[in-house]
């Protein structure tokens, strides 16, 4: 088995990375000059290296070669303009595909990690399952489809989909604001959005990842990989607040006033040229009333469960920011 991970850098990506070597696995990945190498540095003397990018066809040609499997990890959470989301998203899931099927008969599976964006919000008492029709929010949620569509439609290789919702652990830098916010003593309460959501650690994922990599029922299937606990924004900062022996106040959010404040974040960002976390499309994502999904198809197929249990979860998240100086 070789294997071909994108994205290796990046959070997700790195802790994938952790798991296909703690299986020994042989693993080639595929990296930009610029990109930063400190997550996967213990790993770099039995890595195979790449230089290249998922927008780089001839690069990717080269990667794929001589691979039996491929995790694709790579893409874009956040972005400059609209149109980087496809631009990375879908037309860099449309490079992989074709460069994996010039090897059709010798790759024996391609993972995509896709999100829970991809199909829709939805609450505790009806979770959102793989066969409900797809109705993302935002245009992150809506490229991440495409990049499905790609798979389904174009992919000549064994396949499986995983759609994750929101991740957190360590090396995580968008949950890394609220951990600073309930140290700070504080505990965000949205009034008229979430009320429920679907999370799943890091670590978890990656293992899910892997495992999808060679099980057979996994072909040609999509899968929600989360933790079976359900959680509540408040719940996880008290969690939180509790592990870092903090006490906490309500911070009252009314969801319809944090447009503004995204429009305003959108704005400055644009400016300055940067990607902005706060924006009008995570706007329509944080007034949706849930993000739950139900995990069971991949229970029952695959027979993998996110087993790491919030707490613990959390406990190595703030291990890891107090580690690297974040909290």
């Amino acid at each position: 088995m070789k294997v071909l991970l994108t994205g290796a850098t990046g959070f997700v990506g790195s802790h994938i990375l952790d798991s296909l070597r703690a299986r020994q696995l042989d693993v080639r990945v595929l990296l930009r000059t610029s990109s930063s190498r400190r997550f996967i540095q213990p790993h770099l003397s039995h890595l195979e290296l790449c230089e290249g990018s998922i927008g780089d066809v001839a690069s990717l040609a080269k990667a794929m070669d001589g691979v039996t499997q491929v995790i694709h990890c790579a893409g874009v959470t956040r972005a400059k303009r609209d149109a980087e989301y496809y631009e990375v998203n879908q037309q860099g899931t449309r490079n992989v595909i074709e460069a994996a099927n010039r090897h059709r008969g010798k790759i024996s599976r391609l993972v995509l990690i896709s999100s829970l964006a991809a199909a829709h919000p939805a609450p505790a008492v009806t979770p959102a399952r793989e066969d409900d029709a797809a109705a993302p929010v935002s245009e992150y949620g809506r490229s991440k489809l495409a990049a499905e569509k790609e798979i389904l439609e174009h992919c000549r290789v064994p396949f499986t989909i995983l759609r994750p919702p929101a991740v957190y652990g360590p090396r995580d830098e968008e949950f890394l604001t609220l951990f600073q916010t309930v140290r700070r003593h504080l505990v965000p309460r949205f009034i008229g959005g979430i009320e429920a959501m679907s999370m799943i650690f890091v670590k978890d994922l990656a293992e899910g990842a892997v495992v999808c990599l060679s099980h057979p029922a996994a072909a040609g299937r999509t899968y929600f990989v989360a933790s079976p606990e359900i959680v509540t924004v408040p719940g996880f900062c008290q969690e939180i607040a509790r592990q870092l022996n903090s006490w906490a106040l309500p911070l009252w959010l009314p969801v319809p006033a944090l447009w503004p404040i995204c429009a305003l974040t959108e704005l400055a960002c644009r400016i300055m040229d940067k990607p902005s976390l706060l924006n009008r499309q995570k706007y329509g994502e944080l007034r949706a009333r849930g993000w739950v999904c139900d995990a069971t198809r991949l229970r029952e197929e695959v027979g993998f469960v996110a087993a790491t249990p919030l707490a613990d979860g959390i406990r190595q998240t703030i291990a890891w920011y107090r580690e690297n100086g974040r909290l």
